[in-house]
């Protein structure tokens, strides 16, 4: 009796709620309050226009840059970038999701796996990660033995995880494709850039449009010797990645594409967390444009040549402002050898640390000579997603900033240069980027950050 007196209560209540409105438009709900946060480690960069492009003469006469006005939407962007000690919390997490994986298909765990007619896992594996992995008990280690090198492959015994085996799955729609109103409404067979088909039978089937990528995500260690070739670099291969020493250093030896999987990660693991809460999604991590990244670099200072504005690259005591490699190779004036901790030298006007200099940064932008002639003024971006069989130009993305081992040129805010997707260097890291959930910030910006 009491349940059907509470649900009478409910409908009524339901029913006065529906007939609130008194037949005005005012929109559904109710809608839940939301209230974006700065994400951890983050700054706000308020929407704004500036002049992209050279603020000092193009030495080189490379003639891949030309002035212009363009607009960019407010967002936010690490302070720094991210660090050996920062994506060390993926590799552990896809070591230990690996190890779920493997224990789940030996049967130890509480995993399902529900495959289609070809096979094909249909979802990924539910990980209960409240379910502690015991590596040294016997059923476990033994399940899990795949995971670390083969005794032919240890140096002094020594059992080691198999970097080879730490790899991460991960799905992204092609939102410029399924924005192909050619390729809509069409009864055809679709084969979409990665290889995978799908069936359409009179509309256009989205699945076609989730692209499947698995990536090995351990960045590459040797590229400090082979970067270099007659130079003493082995100490830092041994030890610069996985030491304690080195936890507030850059992170180097990543390609675009393992930078690309680590904001997908990223963004699962704070979107995820949100849910879990009831409370809504924001939008995804991703790399920076080549034009936020330059809107950031200069602070708000426009047309000046480096984020502390210029034209100097040192103070009025004479000491160098960022780390790089002054005049003709005195890789020490700077006080770094290699590279230097995140957080060194003063920040720019809006809060970011070594935008010049220390490593250079991976965009999310295909690289084009030519691109400043043909991209929009409104948030400017070019892209293109390079399959392993596409020519080198076809791979090229925009590198920024300069780093420790390139000259003064290289670490002015307007300086563009490229690296392939697919190279790993000791001299390249990123800063991941997020859009702001609305036109912008007001009130104080002195309190915004």
């Amino acid at each position: 009796m009491k349940k059907m007196i509470l649900g009478s209560a409910l409908i009524a209540l339901l029913a006065s709620c529906g007939s609130s409105n008194r037949g005005e438009l005012v929109g559904a709900y109710p809608r839940p309050d939301f209230y974006q946060v700065n994400p951890y480690g983050m700054n706000y960069i308020h929407f704004g226009s500036f002049v992209m492009g050279p603020s000092d003469q193009d030495v080189p006469y490379a003639n891949v840059t030309k002035s212009k006005t363009v607009s960019v939407q407010a967002f936010y962007m690490d302070d720094t970038e991210i660090t050996n000690n920062e994506y060390r919390q993926f590799i552990a997490w896809v070591k230990d999701s690996t190890a779920h994986r493997i224990l789940g298909e030996e049967g130890i765990g509480e995993h399902i796996f529900e495959e289609n007619e070809y096979g094909e896992e249909l979802d990924p594996p539910k990980i209960n990660w409240d379910e502690r992995i015991r590596w040294n008990d016997e059923e476990e280690r033994e399940a899990l033995l795949d995971m670390y090198l083969p005794e032919n492959e240890r140096f002094y015994r020594r059992k080691e995880f198999n970097t080879r085996k730490l790899k991460f799955e991960y799905y992204w729609v092609d939102l410029k494709a399924a924005a192909n109103k050619s390729g809509r409404d069409l009864d055809l067979s679709y084969t979409n850039r990665k290889g995978q088909n799908n069936a359409i039978k009179g509309h256009v089937d989205r699945s076609q449009f989730i692209i499947k990528e698995i990536i090995n995500v351990y960045p590459d260690t040797l590229v400090w010797i082979h970067d270099f070739t007659y130079s003493f670099n082995e100490p830092m291969t041994n030890a610069y990645f996985w030491h304690p020493a080195f936890d507030d250093y850059p992170l180097v030896g990543v390609t675009w594409t393992q930078a690309k999987a680590f904001n997908v990660w990223r963004t699962q693991l704070l979107n995820s967390w949100l849910s879990s809460n009831g409370e809504s999604f924001v939008q995804h991590f991703r790399l920076p444009s080549e034009a936020e990244w330059e809107y950031a670099a200069r602070g708000g200072l426009d047309l000046n040549p480096y984020p502390w504005g210029g034209p100097y690259v040192r103070n009025i005591l004479g000491c160098p402002l960022a780390n790089y490699k002054p005049l003709r190779g005195d890789y020490v004036e700077d006080n770094g050898f290699h590279t230097v901790p995140a957080t060194s030298y003063e920040p720019n006007d809006y809060g970011l640390y070594c935008m010049s200099g220390n490593v250079a940064e991976w965009t999310n932008t295909a690289y084009d000579e030519s691109v400043y002639d043909f991209a929009h003024d409104l948030n400017p971006e070019y892209t293109y997603d390079a399959l392993a069989n596409d020519p080198p130009a076809l791979k090229r993305k925009v590198i920024r900033g300069g780093s420790w081992k390139d000259i003064g040129y290289y670490i002015q805010t307007g300086t563009r240069a490229y690296e392939y997707q697919d190279t790993a260097k000791a001299y390249i890291g990123f800063r991941s980027v997020m859009t702001y959930l609305g036109r912008g910030k007001t009130g104080d910006p002195e309190t915004w950050n």
